[in-house]
């Protein structure tokens, strides 16, 4: 089994709210908490509902937001709490830390007001245009924040960044390259020329999410940032901080074909790989938060590649996709998702898969339908997948899973 890596704190901005309390609040209730788009801004949008953050962002951030687009803000505001929940960190600030942030087309707000100012014909644009189209803005303006000196990066995965981000992380926590991490994903999306894009390739629902049902008709887009504290064991002990989980497996591969077309073989490789990490079997996992976007060809690739990892543990598996209710955040997916995970985890509850109707025979297993239950489990399994055939697992355990599997 390798290294330990401990998760000290988490942070999350959503359409649910501001805060992790308020995206599981949502996600336990089975609350989707979907919008209209503004018809003014979207006349032309055949799609007219997203999972938008209501709140007012720029006064939440306060003077930094004049040089950041929305979505570093949405990622600020989520440093900021998961570094509050992660407490007395006097060493976060120097060479050891990382700063490890996802996000699929960075500053979309700032391109869309870019040109909109061109075809106008307007002569003076913002300076900090660049700086705040740059994806890697968010990973930088939370080293900045907090005076972090170490490695500063973007992963630019789609679907799959904030998943691949934390993993990589933890990697570089395991070999002793950094002590600490700050990781996560942001996006922010939704704007006219970017929504058109999604909606000629025919993968958004004009009505309802519905993962893993049978007359289910497309993804719901969503806007929003989750950031996670990753921190050596020996440096939480050392500070007497208890771990919310242990962040314990990663999987990552690449189906290398089709662009669009998911394939259940590599994506069971990535699961297979997460559990090989973290020293557990398929039995050993009491829950699995899946990508679960509600695409025809999604759902069925997953729930292939769920029965190839799990095999007969299928028939006991909750497998729930928590999307109905904050969206697809894109890069930001994978670390929202994997709070929503640990919380489930906290909370010994596993949400449940809204707005399902009926079973398609080709994705037979227990979706937590509707409503979600008490449900005991010490290990649970994060899925990320993204458009050009990007896979990623993530492992979580309880402390106690941990020390029980070390002792055997």
């Amino acid at each position: 089994m390798a290294a330990r890596v401990a998760i000290t704190g988490m942070g999350a901005i959503t359409a649910a709210g501001v805060g992790t309390s308020a995206l599981w609040r949502a996600v336990s209730e089975g609350r989707p908490c979907i919008s209209k788009l503004d018809q003014e801004r979207f006349p032309k949008a055949r799609v007219k509902q997203a999972a938008l953050v209501q709140e007012d962002i720029p006064q939440l951030v306060g003077d930094t937001v004049k040089k950041l687009d929305r979505f570093a803000q949405l990622a600020l505001l989520a440093a900021r709490e998961a570094v509050e929940q992660a407490g007395n960190m006097p060493q976060l600030a120097g060479m050891r830390t990382a700063v490890i942030v996802g996000s699929g087309l960075g500053g979309a707000e700032t391109i869309n007001r870019l040109t909109d100012a061109h075809s106008a014909g307007e002569v003076r644009v913002d300076p900090l245009t660049v700086p705040k189209v740059m994806a890697s803005a968010a990973a930088s303006c939370i080293a900045t924040e907090y005076g972090i000196h170490g490695p500063v990066f973007c992963i630019s995965s789609a679907c799959a960044s904030g998943a691949q981000a934390t993993g990589i992380a933890m990697q570089m926590i395991r070999s002793g390259v950094v002590d600490r991490a700050i990781v996560g994903g942001a996006e922010a999306l939704i704007t006219p020329a970017v929504l058109r894009g999604w909606e000629v390739m025919r993968v958004l629902t004009p009505d309802l999410n519905r993962p893993f049902s049978a007359d289910r008709n497309g993804m719901m887009l969503g806007e929003g940032a989750g950031i996670l504290v990753l921190e050596s064991a020996e440096l939480a002990a050392a500070r007497g901080k208890p771990p919310l989980a242990w962040l314990s497996g990663y999987g990552t591969a690449c189906d290398a074909g089709d662009l669009l077309k998911p394939d259940a073989e590599w994506a069971a490789r990535a699961m297979k790989d997460a559990l090989l990490d973290a020293g557990l079997q398929p039995g050993d996992i009491g829950y699995v938060n899946a990508h679960g976007t509600g695409t025809v060809l999604n759902d069925v690739a997953e729930a292939a590649a769920l029965d190839a990892t799990f095999g007969e543990h299928m028939e006991t598996l909750p497998v729930s996709s928590t999307k109905p209710v904050h969206g697809h955040t894109i890069a930001a997916a994978g670390a929202i998702e994997l709070i929503i995970t640990i919380s489930a985890l906290h909370n010994q509850f596993v949400p449940p898969t809204v707005n399902w109707t009926a079973e398609d025979p080709r994705c037979r297993m227990d979706v937590v339908a509707n409503t979600g239950r008490k449900h005991e489990f010490r290990a649970a399994l994060s899925n990320s997948f993204a458009f050009g055939g990007i896979n990623t697992g993530l492992v979580v355990e309880t402390a106690e899973e941990q020390e029980r599997q070390r002792n055997v």
